[in-house]
């Protein structure tokens, strides 16, 4: 693990919203020719979505972040390699998945009914809930969701920030004009801050890291009990269950609890 210390908790301001291609996705077979015959370990390419921090964020050009490190040392850990990444806005994730663009997901993804039906997970790497983020300077600090009422707020398209909004406060609390949907919760927190709307519902950690580098501050948690995991394809059996077993790994080492240490200060 390298000494990059705060300075890889400092997120980019900005972040690409298209996938960029590192690598080539599936796994790679035995090479073909004659002579001896070698076995090479099957590469993966891992998908993610920047602007997401501390699990995944640009700085100085560079992916970094809790979910490329760990990903990183759970591969490691296991019979496969990791021939790179592609970055991609975070509702696109899924459709590269299992259009088989990338062979795994490392992006802060909550393991819920909905996106089971399409994909699988590994086991639960971290548990969070939501927080509701609002600017330092401003007036308003609510302190539940009837609070919101009214007001104009934002989420991550297809996040359980959104499903949150979506559920709990359209139609009852707020209108659906008064929802606005973002790539990235970068964009969202930029609009927050130049006052278009006057809450963000986010994933506690990544609120934290917001609230400790932008005039923005978290003013109540609301409870979700939601878990991350790592996506694979259904029919990857093999792979989600060496992931498994190199997460089990990571976290028997130290080395899950050093990761943790590093991005959350935990």
């Amino acid at each position: 693990m390298s000494d990059r210390g705060l300075s890889r908790r400092q997120y980019l301001t900005t972040v690409g919203g298209t996938a960029v291609t590192l690598s080539v996705a599936g796994c790679s077979g035995d090479g073909g020719g004659g002579g001896e015959t070698t076995t090479e370990q099957p590469s993966i390419t891992a998908g993610t979505a920047p602007g997401f921090p501390p699990f995944e964020m640009k700085e100085g050009g560079d992916l970094v972040g809790f979910d490329i490190d760990l990903l990183e040392a759970v591969v490691g850990e296991s019979d496969y390699t990791l021939s790179g990444w592609e970055q991609f806005e975070f509702d696109s994730l899924i459709p590269a998945l299992t259009n088989e663009n990338i062979d795994v997901i490392a992006a802060g993804m909550t393991i819920d009914d909905e996106r089971d039906q399409t994909i699988d997970f590994t086991d639960p790497y971290y548990s969070s809930d939501q927080a509701v983020v609002v600017r330092s300077d401003g007036e308003f600090m609510p302190e539940s969701l009837s609070d919101l009422a009214d007001r104009p707020i934002g989420a991550q398209s297809g996040t359980t920030g959104e499903e949150e909004v979506q559920n709990e406060l359209v139609g009852d609390e707020i209108t659906e004009n008064q929802y606005n949907a973002y790539g990235n919760y970068v964009l969202a927190i930029e609009d927050l801050q130049n006052g278009n709307i006057d809450a963000v519902m986010i994933d506690v950690p990544v609120a934290r890291t917001f609230a400790a580098n932008r005039p923005v501050e978290v003013s109540f948690v609301y409870e979700t009990g939601e878990q991350f995991g790592f996506g694979v394809r259904t029919d990857a059996d093999d792979l989600t269950s060496a992931l498994n077993g190199g997460l089990s790994t990571v976290r028997e080492s130290g080395t899950y609890e050093e990761l943790t240490a590093e991005w959350f200060g935990e």
